[in-house]
This record gives C-alpha cells, structure tokens and sequence, in this order.
C-alpha cells in the first residue's frame, strides 16, 4: 500500500495535534510532507522531528528563528510568514487538514481547494466567510472538502447523497456549553477561566469561548448550508448536553439517522483521514448502558443571541457572515483579556454587523474588506466598552 501524502495546517492546535496522534498509529499508511503552524515554534520542531516532513512553516516571522534552530540538522525545509503557510498548502500531497484557527486559515484553506486536494476542514470560517467561493473552487478544481466538525462530520456519515431530494432537515447538535441553564444575569458576571471550562470537549481557548456563546453554533449553521446545499430553514439546533449524538439528518419518510460516539476528535479525524475506508483508532469506546439517558431541549435565544446573529447574517449573504465572524475574533479576544464582559461579546459582534451591513461578495479581495472593516469597528466599540466597564476590573 502506497502511504497518502499529508500536509497539516494548524498543526500545534487540538486538531492539528489529534490528527498527528491519529497518524501516528498508522505511520505505514499516512506519509506527511508538510506541517504549518502560527508561532508555537517549539512544539512545531518537535512534531517535525518526529514526522520528518520535507516542508515546515511558521506564520510568524518572530518565531523563525526558534523553528530553524529546533530543526538544525535535519535537512527539513523551512519558511515563515504568512505566505508560507500558503506554500505549505500547495505542496504536493494528497489530503490536506485545514485546521487553522480563525480567517488566518482562508488563503491555505482556498489553496489546497484551488489544486484539487482532498481537503479535510476543521477551519469553519473559510465557509463562513466565503463559501460561495470555497464550493465554486472545489467544484473547478475537483477538490473533495470533507468537514472535520463533529457535527459536520456526522451529518456527512449519515447524509446520502444520492437521495438529497428525500433529506428534509439537518439537525446540528450543541452541547450548551458550560453555561447552558445559567441566568442573563450570572452570565453577565463570567470570567475568562470560567467560560474556558469546557463540560465535554478539550478544544482550544477561541472556539471554547464560542462554545460558550454558542456562536460556535450559528457558524456552524452557515456552514452547513455550504456543505450541504441546504436552506437555513432546513437547519436546526438543539441542545445535547451529553454531546453524544453528534449529530441528524431527517429524511421525507419520517427516519431520522444520527452519529453517536464519545467526545473526541479523533473519530471525525480518523473518519476523513481514511475516507473512503475506515481507520481503527484507540481511545474510550461509547457505553449507552452506562450513559444511561440522552437528554434534548431547545436552544434559549434570549440567553444566546449568537444564534439569531448567525442566522440574519446567513439569510443577509454577502460579506456580512465575513464581518459577523471577524467582529466575533475581536470581542472574543477583548474577553479573553478581561476587557469587556461575556455577554458583551455578541453585543458586539451584532452591533458591528449592525453598523456595517452586508457588502457585495465577488471575490477574495471582498472577504479581506469586510474582514479589515469589521475589526475596525469591533476594535472601536471594544474600546468604548472597556472604556465604560474600567472600574470593574478595579483600576482607576
């Protein structure tokens, strides 16, 4: 068996980690050639050396200097900045994991779509962003975009293609977070560690956040209808606080067929590594009888606005789910430091989507506008909220 070539953007992330934990179990199946990361430049070196891959990319140029001193000697290729990771992209491998964080992955995203890769994809803000332009290239190139979400990946396991007419509803499951059956009011006093809690899943400090908004959600609303050419009214959320039903796809006859597993992201990983086979993996196996029950509800969108956010920006098109996305980074961010407060951050988000509109969407360039411009407000309306809130955090 010839080994498939892979390149992993994101690596140092949870998903990139997980997908080389995945391929280390199957190192006679899985040859990487190319691994990019943003700065952690050490951890980078490490994976490396650990995988020889022939390329490795660092975003940021400061961090350089640490990644080709933890490669010395190894004759691995190495480069920075941005339009490195790009490179990583394009090298020449067969499946690539998109899982940088945030709009910083679009341009690799859209690079290993434009050349016809099998694309695994755990960067949700390419389809946010640009998903009229993300499908339109793959559909050009040939390129097979497999979602690595959980719940994207299990709607894909369970979604038959060859009878889309016969699907009536796509049912993406939300765990809540860890403020699911919290007041307006305790939410309102939230801090940082406490919203990075995560009940279920061990993920990185942006989409736990989002998690606990459950803008995460809403984003994964617009992606679906990406993914899947469905309508947003053909999409709906409900809340599993278990989060073992990944996942449901309701078709005209009245079945309804879910993906179930424990919480890791190795199964999603495992599933679009090995696609169109099945890859053995270690790891908890799911016990129903010691679950004991399922439990379902209904999102509450007074407590979690991000979710009518999401849906106006997706019914509005345009650029404003770009501009919903990028003001989301901003006041996320501004939490994580202690700015502002938790429910500030839809808020904001809403009120720059508010300010700005929706834009026309043509290209690449018009992402990039709208994504500059929403920043500019989030950053303004950030600054007037801090600038309001400065006593709590008790200087003055």
């Amino acid at each position: 068996m010839t080994a498939k070539r892979v390149a992993i953007l994101g690596a140092t992330g949870s998903v990139g980690a997980n997908t080389l934990s995945v391929i280390g179990e199957h190192r006679e199946r899985f040859r990487v050639v190319a691994l990019a990361a943003g700065r952690n430049a050490d951890l980078l070196a490490r994976q490396a050396r650990d995988f020889r891959p022939e390329f490795v990319a660092v975003a940021d140029p400061g961090s350089y200097a640490a990644l080709k001193a933890g490669l010395a000697g190894t004759g691995i290729e190495t480069a920075a900045g941005p339009e490195a990771v790009v490179e990583a992209a394009r090298r020449d491998s067969e499946w690539v994991m998109a899982a940088i964080a945030g709009a910083a992955g679009l341009e690799s995203t859209l690079a290993a779509v434009e050349r016809g890769a099998v694309v695994a994809l755990a960067n949700k803000e390419s389809l946010v962003c640009a998903g009229e332009l993300m499908m339109a290239a793959a559909r050009a190139s040939g390129s097979t975009i497999l979602p690595v979400d959980s719940e994207h990946n299990a709607i894909f396991q369970v979604f038959d293609a060859e009878c889309r007419d016969a699907v009536r509803r796509l049912i993406l499951t939300a765990s809540g977070g860890p403020f699911r059956s919290a007041s307006r009011e305790d939410m309102a006093a939230v801090r940082p560690a406490e919203a990075l809690k995560h009940p279920n899943w061990d993920m990185g400090a942006k989409i736990t956040i989002d998690s606990a908004t459950m803008m995460n959600k809403g984003l994964e609303l617009i992606e679906a209808r990406h993914l899947f050419a469905m309508s947003g009214d053909a999409i709906d959320i409900l809340v599993h606080p278990q989060s073992i039903v990944h996942s449901m796809v309701e078709y005209a006859d009245g079945s309804v067929l879910a993906q179930l597993g424990t919480p890791d992201m190795r199964t999603p990983i495992a599933v679009a590594l090995a696609w169109p086979e099945r890859l053995s993996v270690t790891g908890e196996r799911l016990d129903l009888a010691a679950i004991g029950r399922l439990d379902f509800e209904p999102p509450d969108p007074e407590r979690f606005p991000a979710l009518a956010l999401a849906r106006q920006a997706l019914e509005r098109g345009g650029t404003e789910p770009a501009a919903l996305s990028a003001a989301n980074e901003v006041a996320v961010a501004a939490f994580l430091s202690e700015r502002i407060g938790f429910l500030q951050i839809a808020e904001i988000a809403g009120n720059t989507v508010a300010a700005m509109g929706s834009g026309r969407l043509a290209g690449l360039d018009d992402v990039r506008s709208a994504d500059r411009e929403a920043r500019e407000v989030a950053g303004r309306l950030v600054d007037r909220a801090a600038g309001a809130t400065l006593p709590r955090g008790g200087a003055g």
